[in-house]
């Protein structure tokens, strides 16, 4: 019997890298869930429903052996801390308001 209980994350983050072809399809799926933080990584909130539809629609569009995505689940957003080193003038939301 498994006893791991299943955690509903509600916050976010997603980067990657992927082919050129594919690198615009990725970007509007992200796009339709999350802010757009910068180039190629999105963070946000996202229901527990809206995450598995982002997996099923990134999975569609990749191809597994070429490309990378990586979804950083957290259970909220108020417990990590961000640290922005080099250029911080980039036009990007904070989550610190």
């Amino acid at each position: 019997m498994n006893t791991k209980q299943q955690k509903n994350y509600n916050y976010a983050f997603v980067f990657y890298d992927v082919g050129e072809k594919r690198v615009q399809k990725v970007f509007k799926i992200c796009k339709k869930y999350f802010k757009h933080h910068q180039k190629s990584v999105f963070r946000g909130h996202i229901s527990p429903s809206d995450l598995i539809k982002l997996r099923a629609e990134i999975n569609k569009v990749i191809d597994k052996g070429e490309d990378f995505v990586s979804i950083i689940k957290l259970l909220s957003d108020t417990y990590f801390d961000e640290e922005t080193l080099g250029n911080q003038n980039i036009n990007c939301e904070s989550l610190f308001i």
